[in-house]
């Protein structure tokens, strides 16, 4: 009998019944929960056609070794029918630090492209119509620098910078929490982050000025209650930034985009898709009085897990992507990643990329979903898993507010020691064979099969210095030290950052360089030792 079968728990650590029905919905009103597809509270999705129209956007992250070799990758991406380009770059630029600095040392190239100045941005998107396409840059400290250099070469390749499309993370309180990839404490991250979203209403009106993250939260451990929790706080807090500095929550809402994960864990990722965008509508709609319904709207960019793949049997890791892909799309995302399976040992081959790319392609065009608006509303089980997961992330934000908003609770080290227990907790599953992950704990070989995977040459670091003492023998040093001292004046008083950091980057000042002249203005955050 079906009643006898016991409950499970989902990935929040919530109850999951073997069966639902009618009872489980009772008090469930469709207007107010739901509402139609594309109107408030946007639980059905943020347009009223979806992919019934046209599919979301495919965007495929890439990016290692020279600003060259990942510009080959985006012309192979482009031409298979990638619509978007999502760039990874490498930790020193990540950090705010150039190839040729001593910190530098080993990681140049590494896990994403190394951008020191505009001259590599320049070899980044040679030859690729950046007035056409929409491109993601996964980037947060140094985010305003990376843009402007972007927009620099898009201008000289004579693109409208009022038509350029696409988004940078520039989500540095996430990094506090789980990531790492910090440089200035958080009250001036918030003032640098609050005058690119200035910027960009004046400069670049398509551009989303920020994508909000979960992903990374949930590659650290974090519960999809957590993950939607913990990011939506975040966002309230970069909109009281805002708010601060004088922005009307109207000019800036509508760019602001989000950035989750997919697991496997299907049914549970559609509901937290789904509960998200409700709490975030009524958020704007309730605390911040946004009156224009795009400042209502969360709009998402989803990757599928990258911590769920496995080495053991990479192969494997084709069937998860498959899964996380489509329930990220009946979940109703607006873009999507696909990870490669061979993610779990290197950076992706050619012949992986574009099998990701492939998985997406058979989701939009072989299957079914995207013939019909939201396949899932009214599900006993989605619409019950919804409330749930609603609730519970409900509680988490009240809890962050308890202890003072995002900021306060990240310095008292609330968000990271929740989602380290439930990293800690899902361990214990897998280790105790309570989880199973297939290849791992159960279903494994004898001996693995062996792979070939892709590696970066360690002469890209040589070749990068050199090209860095090149850059710094040609430019005018005087001008650039002159537009640097502008940036330090700038981050002294209350002058838009953006407008100097531009003129230093055109005049050839390396992204370090930046960085650095914001660092000796307001220094670097250091984390507390313990909690």
């Amino acid at each position: 009998m079906a009643a006898d079968v016991p409950s499970a728990r989902s990935e929040s650590d919530l109850p999951i019944k073997a069966v639902y029905g009618a009872g489980d919905l009772e008090g469930f009103d469709p207007q107010v929960q739901l509402g139609e597809p594309g109107q408030f509270p946007y639980t059905r999705g943020v347009y009223p056609n979806m992919y019934t129209g046209r599919p979301w956007t495919m965007r495929q992250y890439a990016g290692f070794g020279t600003a060259k070799e990942s510009n080959e990758r985006y012309h192979e991406l482009v031409k298979a029918g990638t619509g978007g380009l999502s760039v990874a770059f490498d930790l020193p630029t990540q950090m705010g630090y150039d190839s040729d600095e001593a910190i530098s040392s080993g990681e140049v190239g590494k896990v994403g492209v190394a951008i020191d100045s505009i001259d590599d941005m320049r070899t980044l998107f040679g030859g690729l119509p950046l007035g056409d396409l929409s491109t993601s840059m996964t980037i947060n400290a140094p985010a305003a620098t990376l843009l402007l250099m972007y927009q620099l070469v898009a201008e000289e390749n004579g693109a409208d910078p009022s038509r350029l499309a696409g988004t940078i993370q520039n989500d540095v309180l996430k990094e506090y929490i789980a990531r790492g990839t910090y440089i200035y404490p958080p009250k001036e991250s918030l003032r640098l982050i609050s005058d690119i979203f200035a910027y960009c209403h004046k400069e670049l009106p398509r551009w989303n000025t920020i994508s909000i993250s979960g992903y990374h939260m949930a590659e650290a451990g974090a519960t999809p209650a957590q993950e939607i929790a913990f990011t939506l706080a975040n966002a309230k807090e970069y909109v009281r930034a805002a708010q601060a500095a004088g922005l009307d929550v109207d000019d800036f809402a509508p760019r602001l985009s989000f950035f989750f994960v997919a697991r496997t864990t299907l049914l549970e990722e559609v509901a937290k898709f789904r509960a998200a965008r409700r709490i975030w509508a009524r958020i704007m709609r309730d605390e911040f009085g946004a009156k224009n319904p795009k400042s209502q709207m969360l709009r998402f960019h989803t990757q599928t897990a990258g911590v769920q793949l496995t080495a053991q049997q990479p192969e494997v890791n084709l069937v998860r992507v498959a899964l996380q892909g489509l329930g990220a799309v009946l979940g109703g995302t607006q873009s999507l990643h696909t990870n490669s399976f061979d993610e779990a040992i290197a950076l992706p081959t050619q012949k992986a990329a574009r099998l990701a790319l492939r998985t997406q392609q058979v989701i939009a065009y072989e299957t079914d979903v995207t013939k019909t608006v939201d396949p899932f509303a009214g599900s006993y089980v989605v619409e019950s898993m919804t409330d749930d997961v609603e609730a519970a992330a409900l509680e988490l934000m009240q809890a962050v507010e308890d202890r003072g908003g995002a900021v306060a609770a990240i310095e008292q080290g609330f968000q990271k020691s929740e989602i380290e227990r439930s990293a800690y907790r899902i361990a214990l599953e897998i280790d105790h064979d309570e989880r199973t992950v297939v290849g791992v704990n159960r279903f494994t070989l004898d001996e693995e099969e062996p792979y070939e995977p892709l590696r970066v040459d360690p002469q890209i670091e040589h070749d990068q210095r050199e090209r860095l003492a090149a850059l710094r023998a040609e430019r005018d040093n005087d001008a650039v030290e002159a537009a640097l001292e502008a940036v330090r004046e700038a981050a002294r008083g209350t002058d838009n950052l953006l407008y100097p950091m531009r003129e230093a980057l055109r005049l050839r000042a390396t992204g370090g360089e930046v960085s650095h002249a914001l660092r000796d203005v307001w220094g670097l955050y250091v984390p507390r030792e313990t909690f």
